[in-house]
């Protein structure tokens, strides 16, 4: 005979897997909600403020690095200055350490000579000749080839001297871009780009035209409008490299 109690009995619940998958995300979700606010802390976070600051922290640097710049230059001065009173050297020794200054590019350097001026495109800019295809953002920008062209091919047309935007390049000056900024001797410069030579007008400016990559640029400038232009000077002067000319180079640990 069958007891009463189990007829009437509650059946047992059946475990379901669903279930806690459910509470799971739901506690997932908040705890990415909660961390989201914390590090909005009720700000928008797609704004670009972030990006603003960057760069006005890297234009800050920028101009402290050339003050710094100026003031090192001129500390140096009065260091090799007080070293010639007191080191005794002779006429000949001051004439033969002047020329390595010279050549070294820590001197004004005063000629005729002829600037570059290279430029983006408008960002808007569109292919200007019939066949040609719509310009890549990359098509519309300087890059640093163009730069390194424009300084190589005045070097090989006979340049005494070179200046890029307010610097003098010497032996160890590297033209190096990122994105779309220079960063030259730790200062960092945007378009339009100057770079002024001082040496014969006409030999620089067939070393110039002759130029391969150039020419390659000059195709883009009369398709897609980036800025090209070359003025000519009866008189210019370049100021002298005014950084450290210590070389830098790695060690190996240990």
């Amino acid at each position: 005979m069958s007891n009463s109690a189990d007829s009437t009995s509650t059946p047992s619940r059946r475990f379901r897997p669903v279930r806690l998958l459910t509470a799971g995300v739901f506690a997932l979700a908040g705890l990415l909600f909660f961390t989201s606010f914390n590090t909005a802390r009720g700000t928008n976070i797609r704004t670009d403020d972030s990006m603003l600051r960057l760069s006005d922290l890297i234009q800050e640097r920028s101009r402290k690095n050339a003050d710094l710049d100026d003031s090192a230059a001129g500390m140096r001065s009065k260091v090799d200055a007080l070293a010639r009173r007191d080191n005794g050297n002779t006429a000949a020794q001051d004439k033969k350490l002047n020329a390595l200054e010279h050549a070294a590019g820590t001197t004004e350097l005063s000629g005729t000579g002829l600037t570059v001026t290279l430029t983006d495109a408008p960002p808007n800019a569109t292919a200007r000749i019939p066949g040609i295809p719509q310009p890549q953002p990359n098509d519309l920008v300087i890059h640093q080839q163009d730069l390194q062209a424009v300084v190589n091919a005045l070097w090989r047309g006979g340049a005494k001297g070179i200046e890029v935007m307010d610097q003098r390049l010497i032996s160890t000056s590297a033209v190096r871009c990122v994105g779309n900024t220079l960063i030259l001797q730790g200062r960092v410069y945007s378009p339009p780009y100057k770079v002024t030579a001082v040496g014969d007008r006409g030999l620089l400016r067939r070393a110039l035209d002759t130029s391969p990559t150039i020419q390659n640029y000059l195709q883009y400038v009369n398709a897609y409008g980036l800025g090209w232009k070359v003025d000519q000077h009866d008189a210019v002067t370049l100021p002298g490299y005014s950084g450290t000319v210590d070389l830098h180079y790695a060690k190996p640990m240990g």
